[in-house]
């Protein structure tokens, strides 16, 4: 099987999070600034065969699309332009950020690492997308 892949896109920094081989246990992957997040997909895909990219969508609390769709639309588009064999999902990611920071506290990690990392909630957030994801089609087997 192939990999499932999900992006916590920002407009500065984008985590990653993808599944063993087996799309059972979902892990984060990485951070990398936005700018150059296309370079390392295109490097990472050469080396994992990816079947699905999951995007977080973002929503205000009232559904309407937040300030970053449009940048995520027009992520997707490229994406599906590059990698038309990939399918593209998207996983509402309304309070992903607020999750991400309450596990990482609950795990234990310290303010001053917290401060350090930076991407460390980006990453967390794109694994909670990614475990979203990988729920919902349990929902449907």
């Amino acid at each position: 099987m192939a990999r499932i892949l999900a992006i916590d896109y920002g407009t500065k920094r984008t985590g990653l999070a993808v599944t063993d081989p087996l799309q059972i246990t979902p892990g984060a992957l990485d951070t990398v600034p936005t700018h150059q997040l296309l370079n390392y997909l295109a490097d990472y895909l050469v080396r994992e065969e990816v079947e699905t990219i999951v995007l977080g969508k973002p929503t205000q609390m009232d559904a309407t699309p937040s300030a970053t769709w449009q940048a995520i639309q027009a992520l997707a588009k490229k994406l599906q332009h590059l990698y038309p064999h990939i399918r593209l999902e998207y996983v509402d990611e309304r309070f992903t950020s607020v999750l991400a920071q309450h596990t990482i506290r609950e795990a234990g990690i310290g303010k001053q690492r917290r401060q350090r990392d930076k991407g460390l909630v980006d990453r967390v957030s794109a694994t909670i997308i990614l475990q979203s994801y990988l729920e919902s089609l349990s929902m449907l087997h």
